[in-house]
């Protein structure tokens, strides 16, 4: 069995599925109130209605680049029928907006073994308020009952509050927090994480990170070296660098990735507080402008929450 195979499904449960539809619940009533508005009046998608959805999909924070992609789609599916009725708009539109996810994230997570790394080890990066430790703190939960021994590492040792929210979370999620204490060095907290997950024969280790951008060449080098000491111990790892980013942000959330990515490999993205905002274009935009996959979507408060991204899954709460 793979190591997240507790989040492994054919379709969300009853649960899971209202939790996504009511995390999705402000970007779906701005979305569709900004197209009911664009189509009034209008029996064809022609031109201007076109150009409508093109202003639509900017302002929900899609993006530019990944709004022109769609929107020439759907012009296309459009061109085959001259008299393609707007009633039509909304299916063509998730059609196609499912179709560009499916080609520019081909990864799908729920088929990855992870049970070939024991550790496995996950090094957890991004801003400070973005929900980070919280990301964390519901990971490390979810795991720990699905039965796996997770260790948590507070090598995010800049910030006074920092270790102790890392600790209240490892407190909730009822797994071992390894920790050295503020300005401690955060390479020497992974080692000390990882070299003690080993001994103890632990399944995952979740490494957290300081969040600062402020210097793009201070935070290359100092997630450079936690990745050297990690792989020192366990060789390969960190198999996964999780980039933590806050979806209400919108187009700062494209920034933040645009910034970490040139730091360090990540592999993986989390987008959390979607069920605060109606900026939930930005998951799409995301996806297809960076090309790394969306694994966990944040879609309230309770430790259950954090989803495992499904592409179909997410299309359909959207337009539904």
């Amino acid at each position: 069995m793979g190591l997240f195979d507790f989040f492994k499904k054919k379709e969300n449960t009853v649960e899971e599925q209202v939790s996504l539809d009511k995390g999705l619940e402000k970007t779906k009533d701005n979305f569709f109130a900004k197209i009911s508005k664009a189509v009034v009046g209008k029996s064809t998608v022609d031109d201007e209605v076109l150009d409508n959805l093109e202003e639509i999909l900017v302002t929900s924070d899609v993006g530019v680049s990944t709004t022109l992609k769609i929107v020439e789609r759907v012009q296309n599916r459009v061109a085959k029928d001259k008299y393609t009725n707007v009633s039509e708009l909304n299916n063509i539109l998730r059609e196609e907006v499912q179709a560009l996810l499916e080609e520019n994230n081909s990864t799908n997570f729920e088929q990855m073994d992870y049970g070939n790394h024991k550790p496995y080890v996950i090094m957890v990066v991004g801003v400070n308020g973005v929900g980070k430790t919280t990301t964390i703190g519901k990971l490390a939960y979810q795991l720990k009952q699905a039965g796996q021994k997770v260790v948590i590492g507070a090598a995010d040792t800049f910030r006074a509050a920092a270790v102790e929210q890392i600790q209240l979370w490892g407190k909730r999620a009822d797994v071992r927090v390894v920790s050295q204490g503020m300005n401690a060095d955060p390479a020497s907290v992974a080692f000390d994480t990882i070299q003690s997950a080993v001994a103890n024969n632990e399944d995952v280790v979740i490494i957290d990170t300081a969040g600062r951008l402020h210097n793009k060449v201070g935070l290359m080098n100092e997630l450079s070296k936690i990745k050297k000491v990690m792989d020192r111990v366990v060789p390969g790892a960190p198999h996964e660098i999780l980039l933590v980013l806050d979806a209400s942000t919108g187009q700062n959330a494209i920034e933040q990735c645009k910034q970490f990515t040139q730091a360090t490999d990540v592999n993986a993205l989390a987008l959390t507080k979607l069920d605060g905002t109606a900026k939930g274009g930005v998951v799409i935009g995301i996806s297809d402008q960076f090309k790394i996959p969306v694994k966990y979507i944040g879609v309230g408060e309770k430790m259950t929450d954090l989803q495992l991204f499904n592409k179909k899954e997410f299309v359909d709460s959207l337009f539904s």
